[in-house]
């Protein structure tokens, strides 16, 4: 499954975004003010939805000006239009306009909403474990959201994010039901891990059986995964998926634990677990790595890669991170 990018999955949320736009108008209107520049920057520094809130809404404010130039005069349409208004409602004027755009942005990531709005969710760096009505036990990786509905009829986990560890409770006359974005899953029996991502839907069988139910694929037909398998699922079909690099579920021991391990691919799954951009530079990316780690510190794990590969680790802030080739 292609890693998720962890910088652009977490999201900051409606209220950070109207104070990046604050600063940066108080910054653009200011520019000579060298202690709201100072303040403006350690805001942030802050905390990591900062300083993303800030880099979109600059992102933003340039896109709009690109478009605004392609429009025979907008810019001094939009001047004039705040003359003979107070500074005040200018601010508000043009906050309204970066607001609209930065939310639109936003929305594209629906982290914060499924946090709020699903039955069970974890933050960044966060697992949780629960146990079902039935006895399932339902465990869910850093950054996930599911929703339940347990009936007599009916036991079905929606995942609407992220990664979970299901083991099969008690017999019961209702199968149970996991439903991604991209088809259906039926838990026989045993135990099994599911990942959401916005391409498909990893299904690893660590015990047991599961049935796949795909939205297009024939009626009546699915497809049987059994224990040591792995399955990408899509819309259209499903597919037995190569050997994996990582042992399945191990992130429920709060450990990652690979097998000759790709360097780039290793910094994107520790990066699910952490705020912030971590990568590295191409040169090192397909350095190979085994071993078991510990998910608890990040840093501290980050440190054990420069002791054990020929690399070094880049500290920019506290939520940019690079690895480069040790000099």
């Amino acid at each position: 499954m292609t890693p998720v990018n962890n910088a652009a999955r977490s999201g900051p949320d409606h209220q950070i975004v109207k104070q990046a736009i604050g600063w940066a108008l108080r910054v653009r209107n200011n520019r000579a003010n060298v202690r709201l520049q100072a303040q403006c920057t350690q805001w942030r520094e802050a905390h990591h939805d900062h300083e993303l809130a800030w880099q979109r809404v600059q992102a933003l404010q340039q896109e709009l000006s690109s478009q605004l130039s392609a429009i025979p005069g907008a810019h001094v349409a939009l001047e004039n239009s705040t003359q003979g208004l107070g500074r005040r409602q200018a601010l508000k004027l043009l906050s309204g306009v970066l607001l609209v755009g930065s939310a639109a942005w936003v929305s594209r990531d629906l982290t914060g909403w499924q946090r709020w709005t699903s039955d069970l969710a974890t933050t960044t760096g966060e697992r949780r474990s629960i146990q079902l009505p039935d006895g399932t036990r339902l465990q869910l990786n850093t950054d996930s959201a599911v929703d339940l509905d347990f009936t007599p009829q009916q036991r079905l986990i929606s995942l609407l994010r992220g990664e979970i560890l299901v083991t099969c409770g008690a017999s019961s006359s209702a199968p149970l039901l996991v439903k991604t974005r991209h088809g259906l899953l039926e838990g026989i029996d045993g135990r099994f891990a599911v990942r959401q991502d916005s391409a498909c839907t990893q299904l690893s069988v660590v015990s047991g059986n599961v049935a796949i139910h795909s939205p297009r694929q024939a009626s009546g037909l699915s497809t049987q995964v059994h224990a040591g398998e792995t399955y990408l699922v899509r819309q259209t079909r499903a597919v037995l998926a190569p050997p994996v690099e990582m042992d399945i579920g191990a992130w429920a021991d709060g450990l990652i634990v690979t097998r000759d391990m790709r360097l780039g691919d290793f910094l994107a799954e520790v990066g699910r677990y952490r705020h912030g951009y971590l990568g590295c530079s191409a040169d090192i990316a397909d350095l190979r790595l085994s071993g078991v780690f510990r998910l608890e510190d990040t840093d501290k794990l980050l440190a054990i890669l420069a002791q054990t590969l020929p690399v070094q680790v880049r500290y920019r802030t506290r939520w940019w991170v690079s690895l480069e080739r040790a000099a």
